[in-house]
């Protein structure tokens, strides 16, 4: 084994170790720790279907503190993980329990569990650069909500049954 090898090796290992120290700040509600995992120029990028710009760390905060605020106790569950010298990518799950205000939503006390992938760019043992996704569609199924589909999209699945409908109706309507 090179030199070389061995020492990707070590600061993959290393990459993997600061992901999960920064998961447990984060459930440990230490924003010191949570703080210090990452870079002066961290940059966050959360799901499109939840926050369409990217994060700074004061910006980042206010978006962990929606969570936190929805979800007192939501948790983050490292299912799987792999690392390079650069990057850290986590499957995480998220439980938790809906107890206070979330996205306008009032507390519902509904148990909430949904998946997560997290992919983190390292520099010099922090995270430099976050890429989130959730699945905010099992998130809002569990919290009572139904996504109902926009006006061109309604009108796309409509379409079919409408035009057998009308076909049938031609049909059967003498001349």
């Amino acid at each position: 084994m090179s030199t070389e090898t061995t020492s990707n090796v070590g600061s993959a290992e290393h990459n993997r170790t600061v992901a999960f120290r920064w998961i447990d700040a984060f459930n440990a509600r230490d924003d010191v720790a949570e703080a210090a995992a990452r870079t002066v120029d961290y940059l966050a990028h959360p799901p499109d279907s939840i926050q369409t710009t990217a994060l700074d760390s004061d910006a980042w905060i206010e978006f962990l503190g929606v969570f936190v605020a929805g979800f007192p106790d939501l948790h983050l569950e490292v299912l799987d993980s792999s690392a390079d010298e650069g990057m850290v990518a986590q499957r995480i799950l998220f439980p938790g329990t809906h107890d206070g205000p979330f996205r306008g939503l009032p507390p519902t006390g509904r148990k909430v569990r949904f998946s997560g992938l997290e992919i983190n760019r390292m520099v010099d043992g922090r995270v430099a650069e976050h890429w989130l996704q959730l699945d905010s569609g099992t998130l809002f199924e569990q919290l009572g909500l139904h996504v109902v589909p926009g006006p061109r999209l309604l009108a796309r699945l409509m379409g079919s049954p409408v035009t057998r409908l009308l076909r049938k109706l031609r049909r059967t309507v003498p001349s």
